[in-house]
């Protein structure tokens, strides 16, 4: 399935063709909300971007004409708060993807803000807009020679403890060092004494997880992960989620009719009405494990500079940070690099 194409005209005046999909993802590839609040807000408003395509270096214009759904990735949303009034009247549907690990200690995310003031930015922004549209991540998990399993428990239960009544969903993955060459070699390079994970580790992992869930009573998922956890009530996450858009915006009808949702009375014997799916919308671009719908990213590789020690998404620290320059120097650029 493709999506729709529309014409629209660009700042020179020039009429280009534009993808125009229903759920934009901003984005697995870098931090919009924490480094790009401005420019995704200055784009909304222009009402089109222009991404740029990592494998062929070919541009597409992405329109906002048909988006019914925002789904946010960040570590720090805190600076696109003072744009939240803007997107309850201008976006009509968005919830948040926050990463909120704990490698403080170690440095891992050298310009990511401590825990204890995002696990304070996670609980405003679940206040402002109700625990179901922000779900906590600690992704990746990472085992060093000075973290185990233990450590990284404890880790996670010091966040899940606060966080508890303000999501009701946790979110994990573990990291993958070997089948992403960049990681690898990002962590090797910062001297990271990593330790694969290995399905046992994984299950006792999720064997403590689970007990510490007796407590909080949250939903658990991996984040494209083969392996099966279902023993211990861990599901297969979704992240670009279309049962969430369903429990949080079955008002709206286009996005509904787009992930083939159709609603059936409930009968006498019945509390609620029905719901039935008639489409399969698996985003066939992302990891077979990935449960995604499909959407389209408008992020970029190379362009997030909160400098983690395991990123998938940066080649190097330095060209990241080239790249944020770049960005500043023209925040309303038609590309998220000021181009």
């Amino acid at each position: 399935m493709q999506w729709k194409k529309e014409k629209i005209t660009i700042a020179d005046g020039t009429e280009v063709d534009a993808q125009a999909p229903i759920i934009i993802s901003a984005s697995r590839s870098t931090d919009i909300p924490t480094f790009y609040s401005d420019w995704f807000i200055n784009r909304w408003e222009a009402g089109y971007l222009k991404w740029i395509n990592p494998f062929n270096g070919k541009p597409l214009y992405v329109s906002f004409k048909n988006t019914r759904l925002v789904v946010f990735w960040t570590k720090n949303p805190r600076p696109m708060f003072k744009y939240l009034d803007y997107m309850d009247k201008n976006i009509p549907n968005y919830y948040f993807q926050y990463s909120l690990n704990d490698y403080d200690a170690e440095g891992f995310e050298a310009k990511v803000a401590s825990v204890e003031s995002r696990i304070k930015t996670f609980k405003e922004l679940s206040d402002r807009l109700g625990k179901k549209r922000v779900v906590w991540r600690f992704d990746p998990l990472i085992l060093t020679d000075k973290i185990d399993v233990n450590e990284l428990l404890r880790r996670v239960k010091n966040i899940g403890d606060q966080l508890k009544s303000y999501t009701e969903k946790l979110v994990f993955s573990f990291v993958d060092i070997s089948i992403y060459r960049k990681v690898e070699n990002n962590l090797k390079k910062e001297n990271v004494n990593y330790i694969e994970w290995t399905p046992t580790l994984m299950d006792e992992f999720a064997k403590g997880i689970s007990e510490i869930n007796k407590d909080w009573g949250l939903e658990l998922g991996t984040c494209s992960e083969k392996i099966d956890l279902d023993r211990y009530g861990i599901v297969h996450n979704k992240c670009i989620d279309d049962d969430l858009a369903i429990d949080l915006f079955s008002h709206d009808k286009k996005l509904m009719d787009f992930l083939g949702v159709e609603f059936e009375e409930a009968s006498l014997f019945e509390s609620e009405r029905k719901i039935v799916k008639k489409r399969n919308l698996k985003d066939k671009g992302q990891r077979e494990d990935c449960g995604c719908v499909m959407s389209k990213d408008i992020g970029q590789y190379n362009t997030c500079p909160h400098e983690c020690n395991y990123c998938y998404a940066n080649t190097s620290k330095e060209i990241a940070k080239k790249n944020y320059r770049l960005h500043l120097g023209n925040l309303n650029g038609e590309t998220i690099k000021g181009e």
